[in-house]
C-alpha cells in the first residue's frame, strides 16, 4: 500500500511543481494619476514593496524614466522611489522613456526612446552590482507586421535586452482608476467593493489563462503576470499573492520563468493588438474565435467609473 501511495505522489508532485508565476509590474516609479504629493507616492511604493517582500514574491518593475524628471531636471525624490526597488533586492527593466506606442512610432524613434529610458535605471542597478537586462513593450505593442516586429527584436538583441512577455494579461489598470477615483472621493465603502471585486476578477483571469495554456500546449506554462504600480495594487498585492498561493503557485523571478521552453513557441501572426503571448501563439497556430471564448468580463460599474 505504501508503495502505491508513493508512486501516486511521484506522479502528482511534478504537476504542482509546474505551477509557477512571475509578478511583473509596469510604469514605475508610480502610477499616481497626477497626484504629486510625495507622501502619497512614497506610501504606494513602500506598501507595494513590503507586501511583495512579506509574501516572498521576487517581482520585477519596468521603468518609464520620464517620471524621474521635473522641468527637464532629475528629480531626486522620484529617483529615491526607484532606488527603493533596488535596495530591497528587486529587479528593474526598461519600459521606454515615455511609454511610447510602437504602433505609431518608427524603429528609429522607438529605439531612441529605449536608449533614453535606460540611463538612470542602469546607474541604480550597476550601483548594486546588477545589470539592466529586460525590456517590456508599452501597451504590449510589439510590431504590427513581421518586418516591424523583427526589426525591433534585432535592435533589442543588439543592445543586450531580453523581451519580457506576458501570459496573464488583465484589466488591473481599469480597476485601479476606479479605485483611485473612489479614494479621491474618500469613499471607503466603494474602495472596499472595488478591491474585493478586483481579487475575484483576477482569480478568474488566472483560471482562464491556465485553461488557455492547457488547451494550447497540454500543460500550464510558467506564467508572467502583468500588473501596474498603483494605489490599488499597493493595497491588494499581498491578497493577490495569497490568491496565487491558494491556487498552488510558487513565485519565481523572470529569469526562471523564461527557462520554460514554451516561450520559444513561434509567433507568425502580427497586428496592432496588445494581447498576451498565449493569445499570440494561439493566433499563430490558427485558433479561431471559439478558442478565445470565456475571458472574464470587467464588472459594468467599473467601466462606468472609468468613463
Amino acid at each position: 500500500m505504501l508503495k502505491i501511495i508513493f508512486a501516486i505522489l511521484i506522479c502528482i508532485v511534478p504537476a504542482f511543481a509546474q505551477k509557477k508565476v512571475c509578478f511583473t509590474i509596469d510604469d514605475l516609479p508610480v502610477v499616481s494619476y497626477s497626484i504629486s504629493d510625495s507622501a502619497f507616492q512614497r506610501e504606494i511604493t513602500t506598501n507595494l514593496l513590503n507586501k511583495l517582500a512579506t509574501h516572498k514574491v521576487p517581482a520585477i518593475g519596468f521603468v518609464n524614466e520620464f517620471k524621474l524628471y521635473s522641468n527637464n531636471n532629475l528629480n531626486s525624490f522620484q529617483v529615491s522611489l526607484l532606488n527603493q526597488w533596488v535596495t530591497q533586492g528587486f529587479e528593474l527593466g526598461n519600459h521606454t522613456y515615455s511609454h511610447l506606442d510602437y504602433n505609431i512610432a518608427s524603429l528609429h524613434k522607438f529605439g531612441a526612446e529605449i536608449i533614453k529610458g535606460e540611463i538612470q535605471t542602469k546607474k541604480l542597478l550597476e550601483g548594486s552590482g546588477k545589470s539592466l537586462r529586460y525590456f517590456r513593450h508599452p501597451y504590449l505593442h510589439t510590431g504590427d507586421t513581421k518586418a516591424k516586429s523583427d526589426s525591433l527584436d534585432q535592435f533589442l538583441n543588439a543592445h543586450h535586452y531580453i523581451v519580457a512577455p506576458v501570459t496573464i494579461d488583465n484589466a488591473d489598470y481599469l480597476f485601479a482608476l476606479a479605485y483611485h477615483r473612489a479614494y479621491v472621493k474618500k469613499d471607503q465603502s466603494l474602495m472596499n467593493r472595488i478591491g474585493t471585486d478586483y481579487l475575484t476578477y483576477m482569480e478568474k483571469v488566472l483560471h482562464y489563462f491556465e485553461q488557455q495554456s492547457s488547451a494550447l500546449f497540454g500543460q500550464n506554462i510558467q506564467h508572467t503576470l502583468l500588473l501596474h504600480a498603483n494605489l490599488l495594487n499597493s493595497h491588494y498585492i499581498g491578497k493577490l499573492a495569497e490568491v496565487y498561493t491558494r491556487n498552488g503557485y510558487e513565485f519565481i523571478a523572470l529569469a526562471e520563468a523564461l527557462q520554460d521552453k514554451l516561450y520559444e513557441t513561434p509567433i507568425t501572426r502580427f497586428g496592432k493588438w496588445g494581447i498576451s503571448w498565449i493569445d499570440r501563439w494561439a493566433l499563430s497556430q490558427g485558433k479561431g474565435n471559439d478558442f478565445f471564448k470565456g475571458e472574464p468580463a470587467i464588472p459594468a460599474y467599473i467601466n462606468e467609473l472609468t468613463k
